[in-house]
């Protein structure tokens, strides 16, 4: 199963390089399509007492209780906020910025693994609502995703594992829906086609990353993928992908900010 969440390891995150900080009853944390700049940087937020009232327009659509994070999606990607956080009581909290979170990450990779692991869960909640409204056939007009410059992520890679490139023809599978997995893949050429229920959900191009929710948690393969081109793909198993996520903060804000992507694109189906 992929790591629960646990309200010590986040706080333990939160301590590591933020202070706690007062919100007065009413006050807005953060508006919807908020996106932050220069002078006012994007925060994740770690809610130590009080409650917060998430609103989507006018309309409240969930509560955050002591102990949780909430904006987290805004630190980790460059995105803008999908609803306003509002202080329904007086509250406490602590708050990073990208910076800190960066920080803290170098500090509590565990942290990290929990983050992906919640993300995970609510891909997987997400496609069982859209293969149940039947949302998922079709394919999509998407632009090709990339996470990783190919070039650092082979240095980064190198002395870790030692599996070597694979290449794929043009038309041939990569991985199938259902499978057990046991490594990522980074695309270093080429193009590949992420599927679900037969309709494509995603196009990934040179440094785009698939198949790293399986080294998360043990858990089938939620999507195929395919060759669209001819392919050379960088295999990273398990173990690797481990120490990449405990030496390198940026690294692990990669596939965050990947499956925050992903999380976004298909939520965006069930509107």
């Amino acid at each position: 199963m992929s790591p629960a969440y646990d309200p010590a390891v986040a706080l333990e995150f939160f301590k590591s390089t933020g202070k706690p900080e007062s919100v007065a009853q009413g006050a807005t944390i953060f508006a919807e399509a908020e996106k932050g700049g220069l002078l006012r940087r994007d925060k994740a937020y770690l809610l130590l007492d009080g409650e917060v009232s998430l609103l989507a327009g006018r309309k409240v659509i969930g509560a955050v209780q002591k102990g949780e994070i909430f904006g987290e999606m805004a630190a980790i990607s460059d995105s803008p906020r999908s609803a306003t956080a509002a202080a329904k009581t007086a509250c406490r909290v602590i708050s990073l910025d990208d910076r800190q979170f960066r920080s803290a990450l170098r500090k509590k990779p565990a942290f990290a693994l929990m983050l992906m692991g919640m993300m995970i869960a609510r891909l997987r909640e997400t496609i069982a609502r859209l293969t149940e409204a039947n949302a998922l056939q079709g394919d999509a007009v998407l632009k090709e995703s990339r996470v990783f410059d190919p070039k650092l992520l082979v240095e980064l890679v190198r002395g870790i594992s030692d599996d070597p490139p694979i290449y794929y023809d043009r038309g041939k599978p990569v991985i199938e829906e259902g499978q057990t997995g046991i490594r990522m893949y980074v695309v270093l050429e080429g193009r590949v086609a992420v599927s679900i229920g037969g309709g494509v959900v995603e196009r990934l191009g040179p440094g785009g990353v698939f198949g790293e929710l399986a080294l998360v948690g043990p858990s089938p393969r939620l999507a195929s993928v395919a060759a669209e081109t001819d392919c050379s793909l960088l295999p990273v198993n398990r173990n690797a992908f481990l120490a990449l996520v405990k030496t390198s903060p940026e690294f692990a804000i990669a596939i965050l900010a990947a499956l925050a992507g992903r999380l976004r694109s298909l939520t965006a189906r069930l509107r």
